[in-house]
């Protein structure tokens, strides 16, 4: 148990950055926005997780094997959301319940779906985090903080990908066999 008897800082207080000179009124808007981009990847990110543990059928191994990267690719945005917000004087959210809690996503109930409705649920929350991601990048210009512009658009630009490649995957046309899908 910690002997530290008061927090360094507080969740949700900001301190300006002497190095970055971004304004607090404006780091906290930027900090907040990343908390929630934090937070709607990380819920992405263990749904996407455990369609990777349950995937089934004919394509098993390759979906399996993407979502794995699909996974990692998310958990590598988090990192450098909760660092930038970290830089900019806040502290990053954490914890599992915290980030359902704090996230402008939702996502599916604890239950195991066929493929095809897992990644159909997988894309409903790439379209929102995309939206969201999109609107973020504007606040960062908006704010003059170009760095974190910058991060996100990087961020979105994989987002985006992948969002594409699982409506590829959703599409109707397969190699697979009929006899094989009945």
């Amino acid at each position: 148990m910690s002997t530290q008897k008061e927090a360094r800082q507080r969740y949700g207080d900001v301190h300006e950055s002497e190095a970055l000179r971004i304004p607090e009124e404006k780091a906290e808007q930027l900090v907040d926005a990343l908390n929630a981009d934090l937070a709607a990847t990380y819920v992405l990110y263990h749904q996407v997780k455990k369609h990777h543990w349950l995937v089934e059928g004919a394509e098993f191994h390759d979906i399996h094997e993407y979502l794995g990267e699909v996974a990692a690719d998310l958990e590598a945005g988090a990192d450098v959301i909760a660092e930038r917000a970290q830089a900019l004087g806040g502290v990053p959210l954490s914890g599992g319940a915290n980030f359902e809690e704090h996230a402008p996503v939702s996502p599916e109930d604890a239950d195991a779906y066929d493929i095809r409705t897992s990644l159909e649920n997988d894309l409903e929350i790439f379209g929102d985090i995309i939206e969201q991601l999109r609107e973020h990048i504007q606040l960062a210009n908006n704010l003059g903080d170009y760095n974190t512009e910058e991060l996100l658009r990087e961020i979105l630009e994989g987002v985006e990908e992948h969002g594409h490649h699982i409506e590829h995957y959703l599409e109707d046309d397969t190699l697979v066999s009929q006899g094989t899908l009945e």
